[in-house]
């Protein structure tokens, strides 16, 4: 079995339209209900994963003169052990992330590390 690092990405434009457009109680509902379907896909999905992930915060990006904040489209992570990538990457095609217009999940596999 090989590890695969999955990264979950949704628009920056996206996120801020729905908080622009939508109430904070129906946004409280909707994240509700989308934890509720990540838990019960985590239980689906429990023996392929290696670490279930957590959600990314503020971005600073350092090089070589300086550091800045910064937005990205990144939202959360999660590692997963599969057969192959394709198999990897099926994992997801269900997942309760995709729901949200303009999403996606970057699935990558994770080399052994070069010796040192």
């Amino acid at each position: 079995m090989k590890k695969y690092f999955a990264l979950f990405m949704i628009p920056a434009a996206a996120v801020d339209e729905w908080k622009k457009k939508t109430k904070p109680d129906e946004m409280k509902a909707a994240s509700e209900k989308m934890m509720r379907e990540w838990e019960s896909w985590g239980k689906a999905h429990a023996r392929s994963l290696v670490d279930k992930g957590a959600p990314l915060g503020k971005t600073k990006r350092v090089s070589s003169d300086r550091i800045s904040d910064i937005r990205n489209d990144l939202n959360w992570y999660t590692i997963v052990e599969a057969e192959s990538h394709d198999d990897a990457a099926k994992l997801f095609k269900d997942n309760p992330h995709l729901q949200i217009p303009g999403s996606s999940i970057e699935v990558m596999e994770i080399p052994a590390a070069p010796a040192m």
